[in-house]
C-alpha cells in the first residue's frame, strides 16, 4: 500500500481528544488573556479544525508576537538542515495555552529576593544558587554482635 502524505497525516494520535476531554471545548479556553510576549505551547485540539496549525508545530514553545479577535501569532523557532529559523505562525486560541515553563524560575527568583532581604537585614552572607545533589554520607558497617552469613542458592531439582 502506499504512504498518504497529507496535511494531517500521522497525527492520529497527536490530534486526538484526551480521555474524558471529548465534547464541548471549556469557556476557560476563550476566556484566557494573551499579551504580546507571553510564552505559550501550541497544543493542536484536534476539534477545531479552524486555525489549526500544521503538525510539526504540536508541543512546541513559542513567543506571542501579535493578538486578534479569534487568533494569536506566535513566534516559534522550527530546526530546519542544521540551523533555527524563526517561523510566526497564527494559531487559534483554542490551540494554545499559557507555558508553565518559567514557572519554576519565576518562583525562584521571588524566594530568593525574599531571602536576600533577610539576610541583608541580619548581616549575613547568602549563597542562593542551586547546588547539585551531593554524594551520600560515608557509613561504617560494624560486624559486633551479627556474623556474617553466606547465601548461596539451591541447586535446581529435576525430580518430581
Amino acid at each position: 500500500m502506499g504512504h498518504s502524505n497529507g496535511l494531517r497525516a500521522g497525527t492520529r494520535y497527536a490530534f486526538s481528544r484526551g480521555f474524558k476531554e471529548s465534547g464541548m471545548i471549556r469557556l476557560s479556553t476563550y476566556l484566557k488573556t494573551y499579551r504580546v510576549g507571553d510564552i505559550v505551547d501550541i497544543i493542536v485540539n484536534g476539534a477545531v479544525q479552524k486555525g489549526m496549525p500544521y503538525k510539526i508545530y504540536h508541543g512546541k514553545t513559542g513567543v506571542v508576537y501579535n493578538v486578534t479577535k479569534t487568533a494569536v501569532g506566535v513566534i516559534v523557532y522550527k530546526c530546519v538542515g542544521n540551523r533555527y529559523l524563526e517561523k510566526r505562525i497564527s494559531v487559534r486560541v483554542e490551540h494554545i495555552q499559557h507555558s508553565r515553563s518559567r514557572d519554576e524560575f519565576l518562583n525562584r527568583v521571588k524566594e530568593n529576593a525574599a531571602k536576600k532581604r533577610q539576610a541583608k537585614e541580619q548581616g549575613v552572607h547568602l549563597h542562593l544558587k542551586r547546588q547539585p545533589v551531593m554524594p551520600r554520607e560515608a557509613r561504617v558497617v560494624s560486624l559486633e554482635g551479627a556474623v556474617p552469613e553466606t547465601i548461596t542458592p539451591i541447586p535446581y531439582d529435576t525430580h518430581i
